[in-house]
C-alpha cells in the first residue's frame, strides 16, 4: 500500500482541536478558582484588555498564625474580556467597578480589625466623590499641624498638644505621621475660623466650628488628594480635641456622617464627645474596602 498522506486542512483541524483542549482544562482550572481572584489590578487600557491578579502561593495550612503566613505574590494574567463572556467567566472580579475604580489592599491596620461587639455602622451615610470614595493608599498618611502664632508661646503647644491627641487616637487603626513641612503634608490642620456658612432656608450666615476640604493633584500620572482642616480659634479643651478627631475622620475617609451622638462623626458636636467608636472604624473599614480612582494611573 501507498504511504498516507495528511491532508493540509486535516492537519489544521487537528493543531486546533489540540489548542481548543489546553484552553478549555485551563478554564477549569480557573472557573474552580474564580473565588480566589484577589482584585482587579488595574484599570485595562481597553474595552477589550481585562487584567486579572491569580495567587500563586499556596494558602496556609487552616490555623496558621496570621504573623506566620507569607504574603501572597500575583502574576497578571491579560484576557479578551469578549472570550471570557463566551466562556461565561464574568468579567468582574470582587471589588471592581464599572466605572472602572479599583479598590486597593487594606491596611493591615484595618485588616486586623475586628468588631467583637458586632456594633455595625454608618456606611450608607457616606458617599463616593467624583473620583470614588477617599481613601489613601500610600502610608503613613503624613500630617502637618501647624503651630498658631497669634497665641502666646504656651497656648500654642496646648493647641498642638490637643490636636496631636486626636492624631494619635486615629493612628491606632491607620499609619500616621507627623511632618514638620507643611509642603509635603497630605492632611494640613491650621488654628483659623473657617468662612461663614450660608443657607438657603436663612438669611443669616452661620459659624461653623470646622471646616475639611480637599483637592486633587497628579504626580508621575498618578491620582493623588490632599485635605485641608480649619479649626475654630473658639474651640478649647476637650472640644477641641473632639473637633480635630471628627474632621480627621473625614480626611482619613469616612465622607459622611452618622445618626449616632455615640459616633465620633455624628453630624453636630454633643456635650460630652465620644472617642473612637466600634462603628467608626467599622464604617472606615468598609470605605477602605470600596473602588476608588485615587491612587491609580491616570487613563
Amino acid at each position: 500500500m501507498g504511504k498516507k498522506s495528511l491532508h493540509p486542512q486535516n492537519y489544521a483541524f487537528k493543531i486546533k482541536a489540540f489548542v481548543a483542549l489546553i484552553i478549555i482544562t485551563g478554564l477549569l482550572v480557573i472557573s474552580t478558582n474564580v473565588q480566589s481572584f484577589a482584585f482587579l489590578t488595574k484599570t485595562p487600557k481597553s474595552d477589550k484588555d481585562f487584567i486579572i491578579s491569580l495567587p500563586t502561593s499556596p494558602s496556609p495550612p487552616s490555623g496558621t498564625p496570621r504573623s506566620k503566613q507569607a504574603t501572597p505574590r500575583g502574576v497578571e494574567l491579560r484576557v479578551d474580556r469578549s472570550w471570557l463572556l463566551q466562556v461565561g467567566v464574568p468579567p468582574t472580579t470582587e471589588g471592581s467597578d464599572p466605572r472602572g475604580w479599583t479598590p486597593h489592599l487594606l491596611p493591615p491596620t484595618l485588616e486586623q480589625w475586628q468588631d467583637s461587639t458586632n456594633s455595625g455602622d454608618y456606611f450608607s451615610g457616606v458617599a463616593p466623590t467624583k473620583v470614588g470614595y477617599l481613601v489613601w493608599s500610600q502610608f503613613p498618611v503624613k500630617v502637618y499641624v501647624e503651630t498658631p502664632k497669634s497665641l502666646r508661646e504656651e497656648q500654642g503647644k496646648a493647641w498642638v498638644k490637643h490636636v496631636l491627641q486626636a492624631v494619635g487616637e486615629w493612628s491606632v487603626y491607620l499609619p500616621l505621621a507627623i511632618v514638620e513641612q507643611r509642603e509635603i503634608a497630605d492632611i494640613t490642620i491650621i488654628r483659623k475660623s473657617p468662612p461663614l456658612q450660608f443657607n438657603r432656608d436663612s438669611k443669616r450666615p452661620r459659624a461653623r466650628s470646622a471646616l475639611t476640604t480637599y483637592d486633587l493633584y497628579t504626580k508621575e500620572n498618578i491620582l493623588y488628594h490632599r485635605f485641608q482642616i480649619l479649626l475654630s480659634p473658639s474651640q478649647t479643651g476637650k472640644y477641641l480635641v473632639a473637633s480635630a478627631r471628627h474632621e480627621l475622620g473625614h480626611a482619613l475617609g469616612i465622607w459622611g456622617h452618622s445618626p449616632l451622638e455615640s459616633d465620633v462623626l455624628y453630624f453636630s458636636q454633643v456635650r460630652n464627645p465620644p472617642t473612637i467608636s466600634a462603628r467608626d472604624v467599622n464604617t472606615l473599614k468598609r470605605v477602605y474596602q470600596q473602588p476608588t480612582s485615587l491612587g491609580w494611573s491616570v487613563q
